[in-house]
């Protein structure tokens, strides 16, 4: 399927952020009929024909706007901070808002003079962190349930995001520090924000009056 260069492309982060974003595109005038958890469509079109989006893996949002495939995309800032892209962040859309922070047991001491072992799914977030308040660590990336690092005796603390923190106090851990407030971002390519300015301006006006 070839997509229309008259139309907006979004690429969207798989999962609750997509869920409720296609949620409030609704909210605001854009329909996707064809759309549904269980389709195995790629790209979705919505009732206007003015604005099309498809899926992909968080990671991969900034990398499909800032190339161009994409005009705009909605990604966590978390993504945006991790892996970087050369793009324009327009709006925080307070999607997903949630905490990015250092856990661990309640007792866990972060102390300048002894380097401290710190797992995580995000290793960049993380030791800018830590060299920020020049702590020494060494950073495990983990993939799965960070949680069970500490618990298991693989690192002192973790870096993860939290939302109710209901998961670290079901596992005996707490927050130690927060290191910064996360939510969605709506991102927009270079040249898309001078040549199609006209038609990605309605969309984030109306996405604002959701937001604010």
């Amino acid at each position: 399927m070839t997509l229309q260069k008259n139309k907006i492309k979004m690429a969207l982060a798989k999962g609750r952020v997509a869920n409720k974003t296609i949620d409030r595109l609704k909210e605001i005038g854009y329909v996707f009929p064809d759309y549904s958890k269980e389709s195995r469509k790629l790209i979705f079109t919505d009732t206007t024909n003015t604005l099309e989006f498809f899926l992909v893996k968080s990671p991969d949002v900034g990398t499909y706007v800032e190339k161009g495939a994409a005009d705009i995309g909605i990604v966590g800032r978390d993504v945006l901070l991790e892996h970087p892209a050369d793009v324009y962040e327009l709006l925080n859309l307070k999607i997903g808002q949630c905490r990015m922070c250092v856990a661990g047991f309640k007792d866990t001491q972060i102390q300048y003079n002894r380097k401290l072992t710190v797992g995580t799914k995000y290793p960049h977030i993380a030791k800018n962190y830590f060299t920020q308040i020049d702590q020494p660590v060494d950073l495990i990336t983990i993939n799965g349930s960070v949680e069970l690092g500490p618990i298991l005796g693989l690192c002192d603390c973790i870096v993860d995001i939290v939302e109710s923190g209901s998961t670290l106090k079901e596992n005996g851990l707490v927050v130690l520090r927060s290191i910064l407030d996360i939510s969605s971002r709506l991102i927009v390519n270079h040249v898309s924000l001078k040549t199609k300015r006209a038609q990605i301006d309605p969309i984030v006006e109306k996405f604002k009056e959701l937001a604010f």
